[in-house]
C-alpha cells in the first residue's frame, strides 16, 4: 500500500514511522508533514483542513489509504471527501467526528447509550453564569464546548478563576460546558472502531499540566505513558464493554457510525470508569507511547479499519515492557511560544518532531509550543523513563522546558484505584 497521513505533528510522526516499518507498505507520504516526519515519508506542502487539496494529492500520487491525524480535517469532513473520492480513508465523517467537535452531542450520545459521564449543563450567556456555577463546585470543570486543542479546560476550586474563564469562552462566542468533577486516576484508551466491531490498544496516561507534580495550567500534553501498572486487571475490557461498544452502537443507530479510532479519557474511580471526554482521532502524546510498542503491521491494521474489515483482523501484537513520551516544549508554553530557536542533538528514531521547521541555511528551529517529543522504551517503566531522559539530556534548546515526573508517580507506585 501506498499511504498518505495527513497532519504535521509528532502524533503524525509517530504514524509515519510505525508505517514505514510494515512490510506491507510501499510509501509513506505526508501532507503537510515536517522535517522529522520528511526523514520517513515524502512530503507535500498541502492544507490538512482543505478537503479539495487532500482529495487531489491522495488521487494524483495514487494512494491506497489516507489517515487522518488531527481533529480539525475530521470535524470538516474531509475524510467524507476521500471516501467520496473512492479511496480508503481511517478516520471518521464529520458526522461522527462530532463525538470531540460537539461536547453536547457526545454528552447526548452518552446518556442514549447508558454510559457514565460527569453531570453537565451548557451554557450559551453571561447572564446566567452565576446561577449555573452555583450548581456546581466545590471543584469547578470548564469547558469550551468546541475543539481547543486540550487547553480550553480549567478545573479549579477557586470560583472566580472558574468565572473567569466561562465568561473568556461566551465572550469568544463559544458556548460554555459545566461539569462535575470526577475522582480517580484518568486513562486514555484508544480503540480502533469499525461499526460496531471494537479492538483497543494499550491503555497510556497523559499528562495535561505545564509544571511538575501537575502544577500550572493545562497544556496539549506534556508526556505520557504505556501499559499503566497500577490498572486493575480486566478495567480494559471493562471500559470497552461499558463504554466504547454502547457509543459504537448508539451512533449505528443514530445513522453515524464510527470508523476509524475512538479516543475515550476516562478517570477511574471507585465506582468503576467513567467518561471525561471522548476524541475522534489519535491522541497526542499518548499515541507516541502506544505505538512505540506495537509489533503488528499498523498498516494492515489501519486498512482493516478504512475498508471495514476489522472484524478479520488477527489480535493486535505488543512488546513487553513499556514505553514513554516526554514532551519539549518552548519557552513561555502554554501561553505564547517563542519561535526560531535553533535545535541541536534531535537526531534519531526516539526524537519525533512536533513543532519544527528548517530554516534557509538548513538549520532546524522551533515553530511550535510543543517542539518535540522523545521516546523512550525498556523492560519497565523505571528504564523506559531512563532511556527517555539520557536522551532528553543531549537535546539543546534555548529556553525549552520539559516534566521530569512523566510516569515518576507509577514508577513510586503513588496511583491506586
Amino acid at each position: 500500500m501506498r499511504v498518505l497521513v495527513i497532519g504535521s505533528g509528532a502524533r503524525e510522526h509517530a504514524l509515519a514511522l510505525a508505517l514505514s516499518r510494515d512490510p506491507g507498505v510501499t510509501a509513506v507520504l505526508a501532507a503537510p508533514g515536517n522535517p522529522g516526519i520528511a526523514s520517513v515519508a515524502e512530503v507535500f506542502p498541502v492544507d490538512a483542513a482543505s478537503a479539495e487539496q487532500v482529495v487531489a494529492l491522495a488521487t494524483e500520487q495514487k494512494v491506497d489509504l489516507v489517515v487522518i491525524g488531527p481533529e480539525v480535517p475530521l470535524v470538516l469532513g474531509v475524510a467524507d471527501a476521500v471516501r467520496a473520492a473512492g479511496i480508503p480513508c481511517f478516520g471518521p465523517s464529520a458526522a461522527a467526528a462530532r463525538i470531540e467537535g460537539s461536547k453536547a452531542f457526545a454528552k447526548d450520545v452518552m446518556a442514549a447509550a447508558g454510559v457514565r459521564t460527569a453531570h453537565s449543563e451548557v451554557v450559551d450567556s453571561t447572564a446566567t453564569i452565576d446561577e449555573a456555577l452555583d450548581r456546581f463546585g466545590p471543584t469547578w470543570v470548564v469547558k469550551d464546548d468546541g475543539l481547543a486543542a486540550g487547553k480550553g479546560v480549567v478545573v479549579t476550586a477557586d470560583r472566580a478563576a472558574a468565572r473567569d474563564h466561562a465568561v473568556e469562552i461566551l465572550e469568544n462566542g463559544h458556548p460554555v460546558l459545566l461539569e462535575s468533577f470526577l475522582d480517580g486516576p484518568e486513562v486514555s484508551l484508544f480503540c480502533l472502531v469499525d461499526g460496531e466491531t471494537v479492538v483497543p490498544l494499550l491503555p497510556a496516561q497523559d499528562h495535561k499540566r505545564v509544571g511538575e507534580g501537575d502544577t500550572g495550567p493545562n497544556t496539549g500534553g506534556m508526556g505520557a505513558y504505556t501499559p499503566l501498572p497500577w490498572l486493575p486487571e480486566g478495567t480494559v475490557e471493562r471500559i470497552v464493554s461499558e463504554v466504547v461498544e454502547p457509543v459504537a452502537a448508539e451512533m449505528v443507530r443514530r445513522g453515524c457510525g464510527f470508523s476509524g479510532l475512538l479516543y475515550a479519557g476516562l478517570a477511574i474511580g471507585a465506582e468503576g470508569p467513567a467518561v471525561v471526554e471522548f476524541n475522534c482521532r489519535f491522541g497526542d502524546p499518548e499515541t507516541q507511547a502506544v505505538l512505540a510498542l506495537l509489533e503488528s503491521p499498523l498498516g494492515g491494521a489501519l486498512n482493516a479499519v478504512a475498508t471495514g474489515t476489522l472484524a478479520d483482523l488477527p489480535p493486535l501484537r505488543w512488546r513487553d515492557g513499556a514505553a514513554i513520551t516526554v514532551v519539549l516544549a518552548a519557552e513561555h508554553y502554554p501561553a505564547t511560544p517563542r519561535s526560531g530557536d535553533v535545535i541541536t542533538g534531535a537526531e534519531g528514531d526516539t526524537v519525533l518532531h512536533a513543532g519544527t521547521k528548517l530554516r534557509e541555511d538548513g538549520a532546524l528551529v522551533s515553530s511550535g509550543g510543543r517542539v518535540l517529543n522523545v521516546i523512550g522504551v525498556g523492560d519497565d517503566l523505571s528504564a523506559a523513563r531512563q532511556a527517555a531522559y539520557d536522551k532528553l539530556a543531549t537535546i539543546k534548546l534555548p529556553g525549552g522546558h520539559f516534566r521530569r515526573d512523566i510516569g515518576l508517580a507509577a514508577v513510586e507506585g503513588r496511583i491506586s484505584v
